[in-house]
């Protein structure tokens, strides 16, 4: 018994400080994300709008590029694809909670409350279905930009990370807007300003904001695995 939990805490103790704490702020941004989604956010001074699911969804983008930086596409790929668990696990936990009757105290002093939340989360539906469809493509699609740019350098300047982060998170959050947007909200509204929006804005970001995002991420996770 003793020499397996030795083992096991060795595995541990060898995992990057980088790659740990990485990894934890990976899981809460999935499920952030789906929540985030239902609110649709106006791009001024346009009618456009976003949905504000983006912001976290970013956040994975420049988490999944700084893994494959650092520690390699399939380590990148690998926290993609168990990042369906947080996921999975917060959708059941939404159904159950959604399934058990409300107090009594909330049922007679907090009725809109109460009317609010099941009204919000049992239409979230859509957006829980859609997030993994569209998150999946485009986390993938990510990566393997990201990785293929990189080519067989090590592609260590700044330049060329910043480059290459910009192209793989523009390219793959465009295709991740056509699919969110249409399979989450098609049907409801017109979703033509929404997916414009969602579009440029993700885009933009992508461009503007990401690469300088990827640049501190690795800096940070080299810090931290130092320690």
């Amino acid at each position: 018994m003793t020499q397996p939990a030795n083992e096991t805490r060795l595995a541990a103790a060898a995992m990057p400080l980088g790659l740990f704490v990485y990894t934890l702020l990976y899981g809460g941004m999935t499920v952030l994300a789906g929540v985030l989604a239902y609110k649709q956010v106006q791009l001024w001074p346009t009618e456009l709008a976003v949905e504000s699911g983006i912001f976290a969804f970013l956040l994975l983008v420049v988490i999944s590029s700084t893994l494959a930086q650092l520690y390699g596409e399939k380590i990148a790929n690998r926290m993609v694809w168990f990042g369906f668990v947080p996921l999975l696990v917060a959708s059941l936990l939404m159904q159950l909670v959604l399934k058990l009757p409300a107090s009594v105290e909330m049922v007679e002093f907090r009725g809109e409350d109460l009317a609010a939340f099941e009204h919000v989360h049992a239409t979230l539906w859509r957006v829980w279905m859609a997030g993994p469809a569209a998150y999946i493509v485009s986390l993938l699609l990510n990566v393997w930009i990201f990785s293929r740019l990189r080519g067989s350098s090590e592609g260590a300047s700044t330049l060329s990370l910043m480059t290459r982060g910009a192209i793989a998170s523009a390219l793959s959050q465009a295709i991740d807007s056509v699919i969110f947007i249409t399979l989450a909200f098609y049907g409801q509204f017109d979703i033509t300003k929404l997916l414009i929006g969602q579009v440029i804005a993700k885009v933009a970001l992508s461009l503007v904001l990401v690469p300088f995002l990827i640049t501190g991420g690795v800096a940070i996770a080299r810090w931290l695995d130092r320690r």
